[in-house]
């Protein structure tokens, strides 16, 4: 298939991105599997800081790190994504290569425990700020539950107001897909 599904060509826009000893960003560790990811991508050189709000992710990401031998360059943090502009130290802040966030619920957990727009959107502005010129921030939204469709929205609302001297903001989906299809809001920053 030359068209790729959401997930692959999520990932495809991050490998054409980061490089060895690059700074990166999971907003939404979950169970890992996009913090492990990174954690290959940027190598032992590199630094992967991944937020969730969920004790319950943050040790299913820890365990699944660990289990790869790849949990030296990644830090964890227990705190929402809107508080990453904090959490993260300044020395990094204008070095992001790239960040993505997986929008919604925590997969075999506990659905009433959902991302939110307002926090989501704080943290796309925080994470514009911090990344370096052609960094890409992917978010992959999940909104096929009545929260997600409000985030959707909202995001989508929020990211068509993006100065587009200052980036580029594309919008991937599949148009014939049955029952909320996710779908990708992908933004690069512009030199």
């Amino acid at each position: 298939m030359v068209i790729k599904n959401i997930l692959p060509f999520s990932h495809s826009l991050l490998e054409q991105t980061i490089q060895p000893g690059d700074f990166v960003i999971d907003g939404t560790a979950g169970n890992g599997n996009d913090t492990l990811f990174l954690a290959k991508l940027v190598g032992k050189d590199g630094k992967v800081f991944a937020f969730d709000i969920q004790k319950e992710a943050i040790e299913r990401t820890r365990k699944r790190l660990e289990m790869e031998k790849e949990i030296e360059q990644v830090t964890l943090f227990l705190s929402g994504h809107e508080r990453m502009k904090q959490q993260i130290p300044k020395k990094y802040h204008g070095k992001i290569a790239a960040g993505i966030f997986n929008l919604g619920y925590l997969p075999r957990g506990d659905h009433s425990i959902v991302t939110k727009a307002n926090s989501t959107i704080e943290a796309v502005k925080q994470l514009l700020e911090m990344l370096k010129p052609g960094g890409i921030i992917v978010l992959v939204v999940y909104h096929g539950h009545p929260e997600g469709k409000q985030e959707k929205d909202e995001l989508l609302s929020f990211s068509k107001t993006i100065d587009q001297n200052k980036a580029d903001v594309l919008l991937y989906t599949f148009l014939n897909r049955k029952n909320n299809p996710p779908f990708i809001i992908a933004i690069e920053k512009k030199n």
